[in-house]
C-alpha cells in the first residue's frame, strides 16, 4: 500500500521505504537488492533478469515487484536492468565502519575507483562523503554502469545518489 505522500508528491515516506527493505537479519548476511519501485507501470525487467528468481512481478505486469530477500544474493544484475533506476544493492558486511551501496549511474564522466564523492539523499542534499570502491561498465550493463560506494554505517537508508567532487 502506497502512502498518501507518495501518491500526492511522488516522494516515498519512511513507511514506503521501510516496506521495501529487507529484514535486519538478512542485511547482516551480505549483499542484497533493495527495490524502491513505487510506480504501478507495465515493467518487469527486474523479474526477468534475476537468476535467483528472487523478484516477482507476476501476471499483472503493472504490479509492484516483490522481492524474496532470502533468495537474493546481491548479484546486481537487476540494478542495471531497471529502467526506473529504482534498485540498489546494500552490503552492510562491507567493513566494520562502512557499508557498500551499488547504484546505477548514467552520467558522464564516470567516477573512478578511489574517488571521493558527495553522497546525496532522496532530495538531492549532501548527506555524507563516500568513496568509490567499484565501477562496472561492461556490455552486460547495457549503458547503465554500476557504481559502488563505501558509506558510513547507518546511512544505508539515506544515500541514494552522489555527485562528483571537483
Amino acid at each position: 500500500m502506497l502512502s498518501d505522500k507518495l501518491k500526492s508528491t511522488g516522494l516515498a515516506d519512511a513507511a514506503d521505504i521501510q516496506a521495501a527493505w529487507p529484514a535486519e537479519e538478512r542485511l547482516k548476511k551480505g549483499p542484497v537488492a533493495v527495490v524502491e519501485c513505487f510506480q504501478e507501470i507495465p515493467c518487469n525487467p527486474c523479474e526477468t533478469s534475476c537468476p535467483q528468481k528472487a523478484i516477482v512481478v507476476g501476471q499483472d505486469i503493472n504490479a509492484l515487484p516483490r522481492v524474496d530477500h532470502s533468495k537474493c544474493n546481491g548479484c546486481t544484475i537487476c540494478v542495471s536492468r531497471c529502467p526506473g533506476l529504482a534498485i540498489f544493492v546494500i552490503d552492510e558486511k562491507y567493513s566494520e565502519a562502512e557499508s557498500a551501496v551499488t547504484m546505477p549511474y548514467e552520467f558522464l564522466p564516470l567516477p573512478q575507483k578511489g574517488d571521493t564523492v558527495e553522497a546525496l539523499d532522496r532530495q538531492g542534499q549532501t548527506c555524507c562523503q563516500a568513496k568509490v570502491i567499484r565501477v562496472v561498465n561492461t556490455k552486460a550493463q547495457d549503458k547503465t554502469p554500476l557504481v559502488t560506494l563505501a558509506i558510513p554505517k547507518g546511512r544505508e537508508k539515506v544515500v541514494r545518489f552522489f555527485k562528483l567532487v571537483p
